[in-house]
């Protein structure tokens, strides 16, 4: 039951936005709620906001209500800034919208997108945003300029300060101001003089104390994002402008950005990395300082600590396991225009650190495949120390500045703390240009003694960073609540009165993000801590730092990986206090639709997560749970054990379909279905017209059986069941066109024994059914190793999904291929191709992806077509297997973007796995089929292929 004032506020709500988008439950606010920070608040209503309108209503019915706001984009964020036990209002998957300015020179982005999107929209100009966080492939544009974040490359010359343009904001009392409208900024002027004169006031008050405004700019002379951006105070004469750059690290607490244009920056094409290695702090600091003056774009700090904890990993040289206790490594990168002049920066570098001592000598790589391992070094440190801890405790990553001439005395000095306080497995590393260090460390938070341990710490780092070094508290994280007690001993006691003046001056009811920047209690910063419980050993050493949401293909219609973790570890907890049974059973029972039912299982999450977790393992497992019983037990053994005769009747029952679908059409046959499944309560599942037709079994028979060029041909048992959809030009069956192109490529074709009962596993292992998915596994790979004698010729499988578990479960003895790779890179000789004058599109499937085939299957295209499309926006497809029959929302809202990127150029489109092409097929109104489709249509056979 809400508060009475949240019940009249949510009220007012309805009648402006849809039920569906204002959410109360237990589980979907907690879920919700949940940042990368380690802060934990409940909201009690979370809002889906999707435009302008929207976001200045909410506002003002806010501000008539007395309830206090905070934005949320992404939820990336480290400090707690986008948390709230009030109202939360989500600006995600309907804030995507972008326009490229004055060819690429400047560029219009709403909140929801990716950073990492917009530096690929601007690429074909060569060119990219300026700021450059970590998490650019996961943080929001939103975030990014309301923190102001940066990274290792933009220094403070490129942050979004530097670089903002213009924006749209939407102020406390719903007011939209657009600074790039003259008309906007008229009418603005005329309603809002008293908020503009505030604001003229403040820069002329400034600029009369000499002192202050002399203090403002040493500050900001290095990283800072501790407070507001008090430079706008003394860089900007016009109120206006002055307000945009007040925007900027204002982290939600004085408006809503909705739209932000950006100045874009050079993204140079030539690049060259050097590890340098260094046999103590001191050297690399004075190198780093050295490098400053050099044409060096990046040069990350990182101490023995930070290189000890990633020694081990895959890839990593073997030369970190041989350096001294003190060694300390500087990561350097330089870009140029030209080739010609990148050697000219090389030489230049390794001349000016000539009188430096290194451990090694210096060395710089121009290939792509050398300095993306170096950099890997520095991308797996954050990941090295979550990875190692002790379950239940918390990774921190503290982000603090110092004057580069300071940066070697102060690291010192933050090692001698981590020792006085016994945080043993602390590491640092940086952006030394920047003298901007963060340190990692883990820390428990379920221990009160803990707690305090904690509290001293970072009031002794404080104080050696204010006091010591006049440092940055907050050099590129924002402050959120976890700085906040701090900020008047950073900037002293005038600043930050400026700074309770601003905030008064924007939300003079303290509704917006309230306790974030401006906070008066001295605790704040160790309250609200966030419980991390046991649930599960393949989830635990989840940090919920967000990076997986952007893969999830059910991210916009229930939950994401970092959700569904959250969730459990509540309901774990819950289970282990015997607390609140009625919250824990509403949490499972709302959790089989949220969490279970709509997982496409399909793996992605662990492409981008830091620690590699596959929540998708997670949710198999709960499904094997359930599957325990012994009615499920029998079923699944039966189908496994007459595996043939359910894979007949599946293409019976296809066949039926489509003489029904032929005889009543397209239309009829819609409506008849979905009214079906309607009054089945869904439990019949989803027909459209792009329901494949059944197909006839393979006939076991030899392709060239004399010919030296041999492969053993397993067609799975999709392929061998389901083939094109009614209005398909391509109606032979796919098993038919592989034959064809092995053909003409010369290749000796030798099937597998009794394939008809042959599976990978799966259609068994997707529902948990472990078991039987490891049994048909087992057969076909016996299957395999026979026909391919002994694993001596190479197997091709016609599904990309198969073949990925086939590759999971089998022997490396096999040689296992699907259509992509073994095009690439058996056929591209033995075919003669001629391009198609005509755009595809290709769709990667979450297999391809992972078994990282994303550069060959474009290869493949681009010979086969002369454009080739792979939309934007689009990942995985959500069709899971059979989910996309039962659960067909979860595979319309991962493929939302698809049919607007694709319907007015392409001519059809290829991928690998039948299943996904349905999906595929149905909400691009193109037909997808298999790539090998593609590849028969374009190409003859060479002169001796059969030879």
């Amino acid at each position: 039951m809400l508060p009475e004032k949240y019940h009249n506020f949510i009220e007012n709500l309805r009648k402006i936005i849809p039920a569906a988008r204002l959410i109360t439950d237990p589980l979907r606010t907690l879920a919700f709620g949940t940042d990368a920070s380690f802060y934990r608040l409940i909201p009690k209503i979370v809002i889906k906001a999707e435009t302008e309108t929207e976001v200045a209503q909410i506002l003002k019915i806010a501000d008539r209500h007395d309830v206090a706001v905070t934005f949320r984009a992404a939820g990336t964020s480290l400090c707690g800034q986008a948390i709230t036990d009030s109202v939360l209002v989500i600006a995600g998957s309907n804030w995507k919208n972008y326009q490229i300015l004055d060819e690429g020179h400047r560029i219009r982005l709403q909140p929801g997108i990716i950073g990492g999107l917009a530096n690929g929209y601007l690429s074909p100009f060569g060119r990219k945003i300026g700021p450059d966080p970590a998490s650019i492939n996961a943080a929001m544009i939103g975030g990014i300029a309301a923190n102001n974040a940066s990274g290792m490359c933009c220094g403070t010359s490129q942050n979004s300060y530097r670089t903002v343009s213009s924006m749209r904001i939407i102020l406390h009392d719903g007011t939209l101001l657009d600074t790039a409208d003259p008309q906007s900024r008229q009418s603005f002027r005329r309603t809002h003089p008293k908020l503009l004169e505030n604001l003229g006031n403040l820069g002329r008050k400034v600029k009369d104390n000499p002192v202050l405004a002399d203090r403002i700019r040493h500050k900001f002379k290095i990283k800072n994002t501790t407070g507001y951006s008090l430079n706008s105070l003394v860089d900007y004469e016009d109120s206006i402008d002055i307000m945009v750059h007040l925007m900027i690290g204002s982290e939600g607490t004085l408006g809503f950005i909705s739209e932000i244009v950006y100045n874009t920056v050079v993204e140079h094409p030539c690049k060259a990395s050097a590890l340098m290695i260094f046999p103590c702090i001191e050297y690399a600091c004075t190198a780093a300082a050295v490098l400053k003056q050099q044409p060096v774009t990046a040069a990350e700090v990182m101490d023995r600590a930070s290189l000890r904890s990633v020694e081990d990993e895959k890839g990593m040289p073997s030369f970190l396991k041989q350096l001294s206790d003190s060694s300390t490594a500087l990561l350097v990168e330089t870009r140029a225009h030209t080739a010609e002049e990148l050697r000219s920066n090389v030489k230049a570098i390794i001349h000016s650190l000539g009188g430096i001592e290194t451990e090694r000598p210096l060395e710089f790589t121009d290939n792509v495949g050398e300095y993306t391992k170096l950099w890997n070094i520095r991308k797996g440190l954050f990941p090295a120390v979550g990875a190692v801890r002790t379950i239940g405790t918390t990774v921190i990553i503290e982000d603090v500045a110092f004057p580069i001439e300071k940066l070697a005395e102060a690291t010192l000095e933050l090692q001698n703390l981590f020792a006085r306080y016994h945080y043993n497995n602390a590491i640092i590393f940086g952006h030394a240009l920047a003298g901007n260090l963060h340190f990692v460390f883990t820390q428990d938070f379920g221990i009160a003694e803990e707690v305090e341990r904690y509290r001293r710490f970072m009031d002794d780092v404080c104080k050696m960073v204010v006091d010591k070094y006049d440092g940055s508290l907050k050099g590129e994280h924002g402050t959120g609540r976890n700085m906040a007690p701090y900020v008047e001993m950073e900037w002293g006691q005038d600043a930050y009165g400026l700074m309770q003046d601003i905030k008064n001056i924007f939300d003079p009811k303290n509704l917006l993000n309230p306790g974030i920047i401006i906070n008066t209690n001295p605790l704040a910063h160790i309250e609200n801590l966030k419980p991390l419980p046991k649930t599960n050993p393949i989830v635990d050493k989840c940090t919920e730092c967000g990076f997986c949401e952007t893969s999830c293909p059910s991210k916009n219609l229930t939950l994401t990986p970092r959700h569904r973790i959250v969730i459990q570890r509540e309901i774990s907890r819950l289970r282990s206090a015997s607390e609140n049974p009625a919250r824990l059973r509403q949490m499972e029972d709302d959790y089989i639709y949220q969490g279970d039912l709509t997982c496409a299982v399909d793996g992605m999450c662990a492409t981008t997560c830091p620690v590699a977790i596959n929540t998708g393992e997670l949710s198999k497992a709960l499904r094997h749970l359930k599957t325990r019983d012994t009615r499920t037990q029998i079923w699944a053994d039966r189908i496994a054990g007459n595996f043939d005769r359910v894979v007949g009747i599946l293409r019976t029952g296809l066949k039926m379909a489509h003489l029904a679908h032929t005889y009543f059409g397209s239309r009829t046959m819609e409506n008849i279905t979905r009214l079906a499944r309607g009054i089945s309560d869904n439990r019949i599942p989803l027909w459209s017209r792009y329901m494949p037709r059944g197909v006839n079994a393979p006939t076991d028979f030899k392709v060239h059986p004399s010919s030296s060029l041999k492969v053993v041909y397993f067609p799975s048992c999709i392929s061998r069941t389901m083939g094109p959809a009614k209005g398909d030009p391509d109606q032979d069956a796919l098993h038919e066109v592989t034959l064809r192109v092995l053909d003409k490529a010369g290749y000796g074709v030798i099937y597998p024994e009794n394939m008809d009962r042959l599976c990978c596993g799966t259609p068994f292992e997707s529902k948990g059914l472990r078991e039987q998915a490891d049994r048909k596994a087992a057969e076909l790979e016996d299957a395999l190793i026979k026909a391919s004698n002994g694993g001596n010729l190479p197997v091709l499988c016609d599904t990309g999904p198969c073949l990925y578990r086939m590759r999971q479960a089998m022997t490396p003895r096999l040689h296992l291929y699907e259509p992509v790779e073994f095009i690439h890179d058996f056929l591209m000789d033995k075919l003669s191709y001629t391009q198609l004058p005509r755009t595809v599109a290709i769709h990667n499937t979450c297999s391809s992806i992972k078994m990282e085939l994303v550069d060959k299957f474009q290869t493949v295209a681009r010979t086969c077509a002369q454009n080739v499309i792979v939309p934007e926006r689009v990942g995985c497809c959500g069709f899971a297997g059979d989910r996309g029959f039962t659960y067909p929302e979860l595979n319309e809202s991962a493929l939302k973007e698809l049919k607007a990127a694709v319907s007015q150029t392409c001519a059809a489109g290829y991928s690998n796995s039948r299943t996904c092409e349905i999906g595929l097929s149905l909400h691009s109104g193109l037909y997808y089929k298999s790539i090998l489709y593609l590849v028969d249509e374009c190409t003859k056979s060479r002169p001796h292929a059969h030879c």
